[in-house]
Formats: C-alpha cells, structure tokens, sequence
C-alpha cells in the first residue's frame, strides 16, 4: 500500500529520510481495526519524527502521521483517537505514562490503511467532510482540551493565544470565536495577524506588546520566548495553559514572583481523549465551523506538504488525501 513513512532520521536535514512509496498493509491484532483511510493530517509532531524526536531508530521504518478519518470494515465512516493507552490501562489515556501515539511505536496514519484500537474509533458526524475529519485528532483536540477543560474560562470572557498561525494556535481561535470567547492572538507576520482576525480573532497584536487590559487565560505553545509575556498578560487568579515550547523550554525569566502574588494557574495540557474528540466533532458540526486547511495535497505529494511546513510557511493544516 501507498505510504509516507520515515525511512531514516536527520535533525538537520529531515526530508532525506521521508520515503513515500510502498509498504506492506497491516494486519490488525486482536481488539484493533483497520481503516481505510480517505484523508490524513500532517503535523509538527511528523517533523520532529524526522528528526529523531520522539521515534526511536530502531523503530524504523515508521509511517508517519497521528490524524485518520476513514471507513472501517464495515464501511462506518470515523476518525481515528490517535493516543493509544498501554495494555490494562483504566481511565483518562492522556495520564498515562506509557501512552503512545500512533507513528511513535505503531504504524501511522499517512497511508492507504492503518490499525488503531477498535475503541478508539470515533464515529464522523454525518455531512462532515474529510479534509475536516482529518484535521481533528491532534492539533483540534489540542485546542479543545487547552481551551475547554483546563482554562477555566467561561463564555464573554477574554483568551490570549499566542503565535497565531499554527495549527493549535488557528484551531483555538476558531473554537473560542465559536464558544462566545473574546479572543486575542499575538504574530509577528502582519499577513498571519491578517488571516487570524479573518478567522475569528476580535484583536492580534504584535508578540509582545503590552495588552490593552488584562486576559483570563493565555494558550501557550511557543514557550521561551512568550513566557514573560504570558505571565504579565494574565488578571490575578488568570491561568496559563501550556500544551508546547516550539521555542525552548527554559524561559530566561521564570517570573515565579508574578505566579505565586497574583495566584496564576499553570496548567499542562496533552492532547485528550477519545470522549474529548467526539465531542470536539459534534460541536464543530453543529457550529459549523470549517477548520482554517492551508493546503490539500494527494498523499503522493506528500514531500511539499512536509517542506511547507518546514519553511514555516503554513497556516491552519495541511491535509492529505486518498481515494
């Protein structure tokens, strides 16, 4: 079957271990399905994969991608949850501390068949497109969890995100626009502070300037270099959720002062779970919210969609395709 898969790793130069050509089809063990599947995302956790982060070379080759919306055997349409809980596992799988994700040690989803957990399948809401299915099980249950279960923030009140652009960055502001959220967004790239209003933002400005009042919480994701920002942006009592550090993960200030007198909230958040992510569906649905898609590509290409991302010129999510 038709596959891009990580052939070899280099974190200098990623693309030279990106092969995409044949692979042998999965066979599916006891309690797994296979989907076929019709659209798969692309995201940074694939670069860094690449580059050796995250994927042991001994796992090699390794197709790569965490997002699949397709058809199961039985021609039910669905998405795949792409945290997959360590055997015996009970409860919330993102607190697991053996928890993978698909493309870390099983077989990923940039392919023309991949085998997930049968429970881990989520059923597509009727009418939703593929591209839009495809987007949802990373970057949007990103979001969803960072903005809905661990912000504390509630309707009319005012959200932060900065770097707008990214996938999780544009997938927050359109779930907060949709929620009755104010959001703000911070870029450095006048055509993304653009794109970000056009999406649902109510104000982007430059990375770092000073706010015109307080926030409720901030989505944090670039780390280091927002990190001061972030903490001086937030009322007392406001709370920083923080699910990356494209950026690094040492900020020069670490502002503990500012957290502990105006009672900050620092809360990490990981991906989420299968209840999550139908319930992050059925309210895009039911919203009508269409996920900001940068560009849909055949899995064939899958090479430009990857250099896209690698020269940072994305906004919102790149999907590929298959018929």
């Amino acid at each position: 079957m038709l596959a891009a898969y990580a052939a070899a790793q280099s974190e200098n130069d990623p693309l030279s271990g990106l092969v995409v050509g044949d692979r042998p089809a999965p066979e599916p063990p006891a309690g797994w399905s296979v989907l076929n599947v019709r659209a798969a995302g692309l995201n940074h956790h694939d670069v860094w994969s690449l580059r050796g982060v995250g994927l042991a070379a001994d796992r090699l080759p390794m197709i790569l991608g965490c997002d699949a919306a397709g058809t199961d055997a039985d021609g039910n349409e669905v998405i795949a949850h792409s945290v997959i809980p360590s055997a015996g596992w009970r409860g919330d799988e993102t607190f697991d501390p053996r928890r993978t994700l698909l493309s870390e040690l099983h077989q990923g989803a940039m392919a023309e068949q991949v085998v997930v957990p049968t429970a881990n399948l989520v059923p597509k809401p009727a009418g939703m497109s593929w591209e839009t299915a495809a987007c949802l099980s990373t970057a949007w249950l990103t979001a969803y969890r960072m903005l809905f279960t661990n912000s504390g923030v509630q309707p009319g009140g005012t959200v932060l995100v900065q770097g707008a652009g990214g996938g999780v960055a544009t997938a927050l502001v359109q779930l907060g626009h949709a929620a009755g959220l104010r959001m703000w967004a911070t870029s450095r790239d006048p055509s993304r502070a653009d794109r970000a209003l056009r999406i649902g933002a109510d104000r982007v400005l430059a990375s770092g300037e000073r706010l015109p009042e307080r926030v409720d919480a901030v989505m944090e994701t670039v780390g280091a270099a927002t990190w001061s920002h972030s903490v001086n942006a937030l009322k007392p009592g406001g709370s920083i959720v923080i699910a990356g550090a494209t950026s690094g993960y040492d900020p020069r200030k670490g502002e503990l002062n500012k957290i502990f007198f105006k009672q900050l909230r620092v809360i990490g958040s990981t991906m989420g779970t299968r209840d999550e992510l139908a319930r992050l569906a059925g309210f895009v649905q039911a919203a009508g919210i269409e996920p900001v898609i940068d560009s849909v590509l055949p899995l064939e290409q899958a090479r430009v969609g990857f250099a896209r991302m690698l020269d940072g010129d994305v906004f919102g999510k790149v999907v590929f395709t298959l018929s």
